[in-house]
């Protein structure tokens, strides 16, 4: 069924994605995602949407490509910054076309946009919680920007937040499994923040097998390599690599639970929502974003160390899968996303100075 927007008028908007994956990725890549769903929810909305992204992107929107393919794919691209800072200058100066620029690229664009006359707001999706960002975001801190999690504004709580604003799925992307299957899920990236020993030790304890879908940068092949895969010989581990959009439904759905055992601030974890869309209870370390995004004895469990993760599998049977579909629909839909910052493009419009003539008349 179509959504209907709020606002009840159209407006032209443009959406800045990165360019390391197509939008949506073909395998892994977050923030990615979140712009696809976004830009495609707002254009049902009737929006009239362009999107700046790697020319390899699908989406219903005016796309207008930064580069010809995804540059994480791209064995050519040796300097990906030059791409986005291309990106950002084409946006600049078509800004004029749009009511509303939309960035997902970090702090990459502030040089341009606070140049800028068009309203304009920035997502910002990684870690703030880095020292030498402090310099920068007092620069720039009249800049407009929104959070993906309470948690994730703590370490730069001056700056100029406008919203926060929970990443949001399609209701329908993926399929609710009302009878839950014997084994443990972990899916993401295999590094050491993400906890992935963690996960297999807490599987080992607890006498299930864990499955395993993620993938290896390049940055953490030595850690796959000398920590994790010596690991994966000594318990019931199945490593299935990465996997895609369609892939995950039943290998989410059809675990009796998702770990999310993480050894750092995640700013959000899509995750952990596309687990609860399949009805697939989490259980996850009290790290970041998690007690905002995992409702503790209902749709999970939040815990401290290993040892009260091993405890909350054995009493995951008793919570209801239907309850974490249902928050899903009620917390984490794309449309809600999309309601959210249609607000927030709304106040950045009704906020922008009017430009006035010389005697005095308003334009």
């Amino acid at each position: 069924m179509a959504v209907v927007a709020p606002s009840g008028f159209s407006m032209k908007i443009a959406q800045i994605a990165p360019l390391y994956e197509s939008v949506p990725p073909q395998l892994y890549g977050g923030t990615e995602r979140v712009v696809s769903y976004l830009t495609e929810t707002l254009v049902e909305l009737g929006h009239e949407v362009t999107l700046y992204a790697s020319g390899d992107s699908v989406t219903k929107a005016s796309l207008r490509p930064g580069c010809p393919t995804a540059l994480r794919l791209d064995s050519h691209s040796v300097d990906p910054i030059a791409d986005h800072i291309n990106l950002v200058e084409r946006a600049f100066q078509e800004a004029s076309e749009f009511d509303v620029i939309h960035s997902h690229i970090d702090y990459l664009a502030f040089p341009l946009l606070r140049r800028m006359e068009t309203p304009h707001v920035t997502t910002l999706h990684g870690l703030l919680d880095i020292p030498n960002l402090h310099g920068l975001y007092r620069e720039f801190r009249e800049e407009p920007v929104i959070s993906i999690s309470d948690d994730q504004r703590l370490p730069l709580s001056w700056v100029n937040w406008q919203a926060t604003v929970h990443h949001g799925l399609p209701a329908d992307l993926y399929a609710f499994q009302k009878t839950p299957g014997k084994y443990l899920s972990f899916l993401g990236r295999i590094s050491p923040e993400k906890g992935l020993d963690h996960a297999l030790e807490i599987a080992v304890r607890s006498g299930l097998p864990l499955k395993i879908a993620a993938k290896v940068d390049k940055a953490d092949r030595d850690y796959f390599e000398t920590r994790i895969k010596p690991l994966l010989g000594r318990c019931d581990a199945e490593f299935v690599g990465e996997i895609g959009e369609h892939e995950k439904s039943a290998f989410l759905g059809e675990a009796l639970a998702l770990l999310f055992p993480i050894d750092w601030r995640e700013p959000f974890g899509l995750v952990m929502i596309e687990a609860m869309a399949c009805g697939t209870p989490v259980i996850a370390f009290r790290r970041g974003s998690v007690p905002e995004i995992v409702e503790h004895g209902t749709t999970g469990f939040v815990v401290n160390n290993v040892d009260e993760a091993v405890s909350a599998v054995q009493e995951v049977h008793r919570l209801s899968r239907l309850d974490s579909r249902r928050a899903f629909e009620n917390r984490f839909t794309s449309a809600r996303m999309a309601d959210q910052y249609i607000a927030v493009y709304e106040q950045l419009i009704q906020a922008r100075p009017v430009a006035r003539k010389a005697d005095g008349v308003a334009l």
